[in-house]
């Protein structure tokens, strides 16, 4: 018999376990959100058999935590003998998502992550980036992670105590990160490091000479890499490659155009609004680094790629971003799952494209070298790309092969 949402709702209300009150909703919810039947179905599935688990053991609503899940998921199991799947393989990322729900609604255990006494001191940390440094929302989201890492690693789940914190505490951190993380991403972590630092400093717990304990990561500004840009061959390719005849294909094509045409960035195409395309003046609203807003012109093809996503591919939702995702719960992509990436990817995939590299930002820069190759200046490409410093923008002199071989001197002895 084919699943029904008036099945997984009836299956919902058999429940008798401390969840029973909740489960309903849950599933309402689910079935408001535009979850597909067979997800909610398996979601409501997961949640009876999880209830039951629970009121056998006792285990009250409010002591209900990820370690309950955890467990559950461990029970011993016999699978259908004609079961051919990873049984079960979905159901601690089902018993989560109905976690977070009885969480939001205000019952629930608490959040393991919750009971840390890390959390106050990284909550207060937050605050002070967002009110006293202005920072942008993705910079306070990595600051965090590598505060928490910090305190957890130095204190666990103790008192935390910052005054004896002391310079090994500190370089023995980033060793220890050194091990996991390339240059790049350590010079991020480092530069989190001394921001949290420096609001401890701020708060008078540690002397402003622990900052200077932080170590240096040597990445070279005076020989920076060559920017990775995407031929235009290639990128044609990528866009031609989305299907124009399905939803999931028009919003990648457009997404792919925008990269390709505006050279924006994963994270500013993520918060593009609906509200931000002036369709009768043609301008796009971008929202670039340190909440810096201008307007860029729209050209003729990304125009049209991006109505044909909103007339015929775009879901229903009320969420306004501009690109949205194309399963259940209908928002707009998420910065940390690397959604712009993985449509980049996928899209080279398709087209059969062996790039050296599959992110998003080589369309950032295959703009800028097509600028160049066409005569435009450095301070032109710098304008349109957004930079602040002019030295961003001094690296794609080195892709200019024809302005650079009249500076090359003879070699001595050579026919020239």
């Amino acid at each position: 018999m084919e699943p029904t949402y008036e099945g997984a709702l009836a299956l919902a209300r058999s429940a008798t376990g401390p969840l029973a009150p909740h489960l309903p909703t849950f599933v309402a919810t689910l079935i408001e959100q535009r979850y597909a039947v067979v997800g909610v179905r398996a979601k409501a599935w997961a949640a009876v058999a999880f209830d039951a688990w629970l009121s056998a053991r006792g285990v009250r609503l409010a002591d209900v935590s990820d370690a309950h899940i955890t467990r559950f998921h461990r029970r011993r199991y016999r699978p259908r003998s004609d079961c051919r799947a990873r049984p079960r393989v979905h159901e601690p990322t089902a018993l989560r998502h109905l976690l977070r729900y009885l969480r939001a609604q205000g019952v629930g255990g608490v959040p393991a992550s919750a009971a840390l006494a890390a959390d106050e001191l990284v909550d207060g940390f937050e605050q002070f980036l967002f009110r006293d440094r202005d920072l942008a929302a993705t910079t306070v989201r990595g600051y965090l992670r590598t505060a928490r890492a910090f305190v957890i690693r130095r204190f666990g789940d103790q008192r935390v105590e910052l005054r004896r914190l002391s310079a090994g505490d500190v370089q023995g951190f980033v060793e220890h990160q050194a091990k996991r993380q390339r240059p790049r991403a350590l010079k991020q972590l480092v530069c989190g490091l001394r921001a949290f630092l420096r609001y401890a400093v701020y708060r008078g717990d540690v002397v402003p000479a622990l900052v200077h304990a932080v170590p240096a990561v040597a990445v070279w500004t005076t020989t920076p890499q060559l920017p990775r840009a995407i031929s235009a061959e290639h990128a044609r390719l990528a866009i031609e490659s989305c299907s124009r005849s399905s939803d999931v294909g028009r919003r990648d094509r457009a997404i792919l155009f925008v990269l390709a045409r505006l050279g924006l960035r994963a994270g500013e195409v993520i918060e593009l609004q609906l509200d931000d395309v002036d369709w009768e003046d043609g301008h796009l609203r971008i929202r670039g680094k340190n909440r810096h807003e201008c307007l860029m012109p729209l050209p003729v093809d990304v125009g049209e790629a991006i109505a044909a996503y909103l007339k015929r591919g775009r879901p229903f939702t009320e969420d306004r971003h501009l690109f949205v995702r194309a399963r259940a719960p209908f928002t707009g992509l998420m910065h940390d799952s690397d959604g712009v990436g993985s449509i980049v990817r996928h899209a080279l995939q398709r087209a059969g494209v062996d790039a050296p590299h599959m992110g998003s930002h080589q369309f950032r820069h295959a703009l800028a070298v097509r600028m160049l190759q066409e005569r435009a200046s450095l301070p032109e490409i710098g304008d349109l790309l957004r930079h602040r410093s002019p030295m961003s923008t001094s690296v794609y002199a080195k892709v200019d092969l024809v302005a650079l071989r009249a500076l090359v001197m003879p070699w001595p002895g050579s026919a020239s």
